[in-house]
């Protein structure tokens, strides 16, 4: 058994083969995920796990270069943007692209990591970076 990080194996896994520039997305309990993207699912209840929680662990575990958001997100959930950018920080690249834009960058996504998050635009892909 793993003593700490990621238990979920298929995250651990996804996480693992990211080569440089690979996306892995994050979305909330109601982004359409295609058809042909792994789809990780940890959607329990509503609210459960957060976006927020997932974002926080996933930024823990990979490098991440730049991310890809909705710019919805800045007039209906402000409050999401400002946490988003309080884990990820300000240095890194902020990709801004409309929702419906967004939903199809989802087909060359590695795998959508489903949680069980209830607010509009709670949503990111996550652009692997090099750790040298």
């Amino acid at each position: 058994m793993k003593r700490n990080g990621t238990l979920n194996s298929e995250i651990a896994k996804t996480l693992a083969d990211l080569g440089h520039t690979d996306t892995v997305a994050i979305g909330d309990c109601g982004l359409p995920i295609p058809i042909d993207v792994k789809k990780i699912d940890l959607a329990l209840k509503l609210g459960t796990p957060s976006f927020i929680d997932v974002l926080t662990e996933l930024v823990a575990e990979m490098v991440v270069e730049k991310i890809t958001i909705a710019t919805e997100i800045h007039t209906e959930n402000a409050a999401m943007f400002a946490q988003i950018q309080s884990i990820v920080g300000c240095e890194i690249e902020y990709i801004e692209v409309s929702h419906e834009a967004f939903k199809e960058q989802l087909s060359t996504t590695k795998a959508v990591v489903r949680t069980g998050e209830a607010t509009p635009y709670a949503n990111c892909i996550l652009h692997a970076g090099v750790n040298f």
